[in-house]
């Protein structure tokens, strides 16, 4: 009985299987939509085995500036998903204290989801805190760019 380097690869091929199933859940959550629609998500590339890049959409909170505004998101899950959280970046110009005004990156260290990650979060749970930290009183009246202009 030998138990070399093929069990090894076993072990490593294990290890990626719980990611892969992981990311199969969200991308079917997210393509059916979430709670009252106004949050999505879906894979940039179908083709994409590794399952890294995806496109998130947040319909602005009522009663603030970002009413009725769409707002394009980019996620990254890179090998280390869901250890580590995704990047997240907005494509849609938007103005939020935790989102650089130059890149639109989500900066981990001033939005807490990403600062205080845990493996049970999900996409989801990253879109639905941003829409509500565009609700929160430092941001739902912060001027905003024009609509339509992108990072």
């Amino acid at each position: 009985m030998t138990l070399g380097s093929g069990g090894s690869s076993v072990v490593g091929e294990s290890l990626d299987l719980p990611r892969n199933f992981r990311l199969l859940e969200e991308l079917e959550r997210g393509e059916k939509g979430i709670g009252d629609g106004t949050v999505s998500y879906g894979m940039d590339d179908g083709d994409d085995i590794y399952m890294r890049s995806w496109t998130g959409t947040i319909i602005g909170p009522h009663n603030t500036v970002h009413e009725g505004r769409i707002y394009q998101l980019k996620l990254f899950c890179d090998k280390d998903y869901p250890e580590k959280p995704p990047s997240v970046r907005f494509h849609s110009r938007v103005n939020m204290t935790c989102v650089n005004h130059e890149t639109g990156v989500v900066e981990p260290k001033k939005f807490g989801l990403l600062v205080n990650w845990q493996r049970e979060y999900t996409m989801e749970d990253i879109l639905t805190q941003l829409k509500k930290e565009m609700a929160a009183p430092h941001n739902r009246k912060l001027v905003q760019p024009p609509e339509g202009t992108y990072f």
